[in-house]
């Protein structure tokens, strides 16, 4: 199987995982379309993919409004006529104990990593249960398998969405959709995703862990091309990367 010819919807594209996945796919033959908050970054990203012979297009996008990411999908219909996958990739982390009580900090988590992701869901699934195929992918964490001090709330939106994506393969399974589902889970992958962390005990920490131990986006963006590439009947469902260095 391959990504080549697949519309690929992906949030969070501005930078890090998305930015690596868009232009993975793009270079293999995918037709990606990118939606984030930053439009410059955006357009140059796509810019980028064109000059290297690849297709894209982008719309500023909140993944926190369902009407935007909703407007994202139909973008990629409009365009390119079809819609295979959405990448659901966009999140922040802004780590702290609980007894810090950022509880905005808290609020956002779960607007973006939860809210955001069910509104990337509910965008695509009227068009996926009709069609009878399609891919949700969704960037979890580590920390939605494990627990960890100081990312309590986080972890708790990491959890969610894991549990989100199994019932979703499970009753798509049961209803003969055939909606495909895969779950990230990256551990310190060197992303901006340290700079949403407020925290300065919190940040410190991870500082020191990311720079012993990071590694690249394109780690992450190889997953997601591997699950895409297998054939619709297999459903390569949770994926745990590790850089190998970190315990």
């Amino acid at each position: 199987m391959s990504v080549e010819n697949k519309v690929v919807v992906i949030t969070g594209a501005s930078s890090g995982i998305g930015e690596a996945t868009a232009k993975l796919l793009a270079s293999n033959g995918a037709k990606v379309v990118l939606g984030a908050r930053r439009e410059e970054k955006l357009a140059k990203i796509v810019a980028d993919i064109e000059s290297a012979g690849g297709t894209a297009a982008y719309k500023v996008t909140d993944v926190r409004d369902p009407k935007e990411v909703s407007a994202l999908v139909q973008l990629a219909n409009d365009k390119y006529g079809k819609l295979d996958v959405i990448f659901n990739n966009a999140g922040i982390m802004p780590s702290s104990p609980i007894s810090a009580l950022h509880t905005d900090e808290w609020n956002d988590m779960i607007d973006i990593n939860i809210k955001g992701v069910l509104n990337g869901v509910a965008a695509v699934m009227p068009e996926f249960t009709k069609q009878k195929h399609g891919h949700i992918i969704t960037t979890s964490s580590v920390a939605g398998i494990n627990s960890y001090p100081g990312a309590g709330v986080y972890g708790a939106t990491k959890f969610a969405v894991r549990n989100l994506m199994e019932v979703i393969r499970m009753e798509s399974a049961q209803e003969g959709t055939n909606i495909r589902t895969s779950t990230l889970y990256p551990a310190a992958i060197n992303t901006e995703l340290l700079n949403t962390i407020t925290d300065k005990d919190a940040r410190k920490g991870m500082d020191a862990l990311y720079n012993q131990v990071g590694i690249a986006p394109i780690s992450i963006a190889r997953v997601v091309q591997f699950a895409i590439d297998q054939p619709e009947e297999v459903n390569v469902n949770e994926f745990t990367i590790y850089p190998t260095k970190q315990a």
